[in-house]
């Protein structure tokens, strides 16, 4: 046995919405955090050669030893419904403007309208598919609110192939008359709703039950790999607290977390303005409170009676409050000017090798 060596590489992930980690990898935090220490940053993301597809299928299966991901719950409930070593370390709510729209001159407006329509189901061909779980469980939502469940419904299949683009393929189904509404969200969905001529029956976000509003990014976890937490929980926990510091600091910025969520997200100024709503840049901090932890609980059923998920994820017990505990006062401490540096030690002994992409997911 010999003690594990220090990673030469972090990982991180994120998907192409409000995050912290959007936030602090802009901002060149990460790199510079763990720069001393000769460990590099890097994401998923990059483009370069050596992040080869097998790397970039961690984002949905958290396979890679060093990686963080901050992302919708559905791969990552997914991940660690399938044994997955992964923790959750934090949570956040971030509304991102959950609507279902319908054909123009419809006439269909509120949730008790969607009963009885062909509701459009996505799917695609990927490990998890995350859009398909997201329309469901979003028209599951807006059914509810008006007191009736997907089985007053039509589902609809609709086949992504051949389509690129977010949402594409039910705004064509939309087009042709196949379907009757389409759940959609986010800044892309905006945009892709003005030009698809849509109009909107439902809007989720002004359902005064939030728990109407769970689904795939409400709430989002933040999780890390299980083998970086038990070897070098250090490492963790400061770039927790460089998530905390970049929470911190897009409070007080909306200009320029506009700015970001519009590279994040690919979208225009009106996607970006339409999705998210004034108050947005003060959203970003993570934590693992009773209600989020409920509301991840209650989506985590929804997934499994769908029959997204092989075994059942005990929520509670995935969570670890520790890290984000260590990072909030190591974040204080800054502030405070008194924290000294972090020592690179490690609390198991292991046998482990540097941690780079993987090749064999």
């Amino acid at each position: 046995m010999t003690h594990a060596p220090v990673p030469d590489t972090l990982w991180f992930t994120r998907c192409p919405v409000p995050t912290a980690t959007g936030v602090a990898a802009d901002r060149h935090w990460l790199t510079d955090e763990f720069a001393a220490d000769g460990i590099a940053v890097r994401s998923l993301q990059d483009t370069a050669d050596d992040v080869d597809a097998a790397a970039r299928r961690t984002h949905f299966t958290h396979e890679l030893p060093g990686l963080f991901r901050e992302g919708g719950n559905v791969p990552a409930l997914w991940a660690r419904s399938r044994g997955g070593a992964t923790r959750l370390i934090g949570l956040t709510w971030i509304e991102e403007r959950q609507t279902v729209l319908v054909a123009p001159g419809s006439g269909i407006r509120g949730a008790g309208g969607l009963r009885g329509l062909r509701l459009a189901v996505p799917r695609h061909t990927v490990a998890i598919d995350f859009w398909r779980a997201m329309a469901l469980r979003g028209f599951e939502g807006a059914l509810a609110s008006a007191g009736h469940t997907l089985d007053d419904a039509r589902l609809t299949d609709v086949s992504a192939d051949g389509h690129s683009g977010q949402w594409a393929a039910e705004l064509a189904a939309l087009r042709r008359g196949d379907v009757d509404a389409v759940y959609v969200k986010g800044a892309l969905a905006v945009e892709a709703a003005r030009r698809a001529g849509a109009e909107v029956a439902v809007e989720l976000d002004d359902l005064p039950d939030r728990t109407h509003r769970v689904n795939n990014g409400t709430p989002r976890p933040l999780t890390v790999h299980q083998r970086l937490l038990d070897e070098y929980p250090d490492l963790v926990d400061r770039f927790l607290a460089v998530l905390l510091r970049a929470a911190d600091w897009a409070a007080g910025r909306p200009d320029e977390v506009a700015r970001i969520l519009g590279a994040e997200t690919g979208a225009g100024a009106e996607g970006v303005t339409g999705a998210y709503r004034p108050g947005t840049h003060r959203t970003l901090h993570p934590d693992l409170s009773e209600e989020r932890l409920t509301l991840l609980a209650q989506q985590e059923a929804g997934l499994r009676a769908l029959g997204f998920l092989p075994e059942p994820v005990d929520v509670r017990a995935w969570a670890d409050p520790e890290p984000l505990r260590r990072a909030r006062l190591r974040r204080a401490a800054e502030h405070n000017g008194t924290h000294p540096a972090a020592p690179l030690t490690t609390t198991a002994t292991v046998t482990a090798t540097a941690t780079t992409p993987r090749t064999d997911t």
